[in-house]
């Protein structure tokens, strides 16, 4: 897994990237590094080819989903021996224990016919590569070469992607959501669990004639909850008397409540911790959820109330201004 290659750094875009973000990079790429400006640079060269075939996949909403599931589950613990062992690893209808090898995935991918050849290992993050690549068969770059030499397509079956705004409480949880597009058709989508901004989701047969649709999400801002990562925070008010006693409060989850115990002598803006109460990271995983207790100071007080507090400064010998560094 060695020759896995980051396209979108390979680019020098964000994951979240468009269409014409990416298509705007490659073509400032390309012009940098095309072999006419490059005479006799092998490293350019290569560059170039792979450049192309960065453009080639993320360019494509098809293989660019299938590139994002690729890149996001050869990474968890356990893939490499399990490809290796010849095991199975399925995500929908790809086999990923076919591919051991990354340049396997993408020959399949592009639809190569010819033997798989090793690609150059460059990373991005260092620049490396082998200093004796192997050749490659030719290709064309798609958005740089002219229109007149680009093979023709069917037109009338064509990927299409719409925008899809939800809840943080429906993106938590996942399940069934009716989908309105703007061409008026109306959809029941079972939506997965952890649902982020910036997230593609692929509806197959959904899209203009036949092809796929992609939902492109975004999460609404929630008045309580923040996502932070895998991490969600909240921020729960408490009152003097619980900040100074200590004892068990009621803090609010996506899950519904929870009971937490909160120590004596907290202090405001201590951040405790609900474990595996945070955001889905995957099938059986959570982050954890923090509480950031504020202490509230009540601004009207019965005459009961007044007279405790009087009783309670006469009493106390807590000072907290006495070590002032002035």
């Amino acid at each position: 897994m060695q020759n896995f290659r980051n396209y979108f750094e390979l680019l020098g875009v964000a994951q979240s990237a468009s269409a014409a973000d990416i298509k705007r990079a490659y073509r400032q790429m390309a012009r940098k590094y095309h072999p006419d400006l490059n005479p006799g640079n092998k490293e350019a060269e290569e560059r170039f080819k792979l450049l192309g075939e960065a453009y080639d996949v993320l360019s494509t909403p098809e293989k660019r989903a299938q590139y994002e599931e690729y890149s996001r589950f050869w990474k968890q613990k356990g893939f490499w021996d399990k490809a290796n062992a010849g095991g199975r690893f399925n995500l929908g209808k790809v086999d990923f224990s076919e591919f051991g090898d990354f340049n396997r995935f993408v020959d399949q991918l592009l639809n190569r016919r010819d033997s798989p050849r090793p690609t150059p290992d460059y990373r991005p993050e260092t620049g490396s590569r082998p200093s004796e690549p192997q050749p490659r068969r030719p290709r064309r770059n798609p958005a740089y070469d002219s229109p007149s030499s680009a093979p023709s397509r069917p037109t009338n079956r064509r990927d299409a992607e719409a925008n899809l705004t939800v809840p943080l409480e429906r993106a938590y949880a996942g399940g069934q959501e009716r989908v309105r597009l703007e061409d008026g058709r109306s959809l029941e989508v079972n939506m997965p669990a952890g649902m982020v901004t910036g997230q593609r989701i692929r509806l197959k047969g959904q899209g203009i004639g036949g092809g796929n649709l992609y939902l492109r999400i975004e999460v609404e801002p929630h008045p309580f909850f923040t996502v932070d990562g895998n991490n969600i925070v909240c921020r729960v008010p408490i009152t003097p008397s619980e900040a100074a006693l200590g004892g068990t409060i009621e803090v609010p989850t996506l899950d519904g409540p929870v009971r937490m115990t909160i120590p004596a002598g907290v202090q405001s803006g201590k951040r405790l911790r609900l474990a595996d109460k945070g955001y889905p990271t995957g099938r059986d995983h959570q982050g954890d959820q923090i509480v950031v207790l504020e202490v509230v100071i009540p601004t009207t007080l019965s005459d009961r109330e007044r007279a405790l507090y009087a009783e309670i400064h006469e009493l106390s010998s807590f000072t907290p201004r006495a070590d002032l560094p002035v």
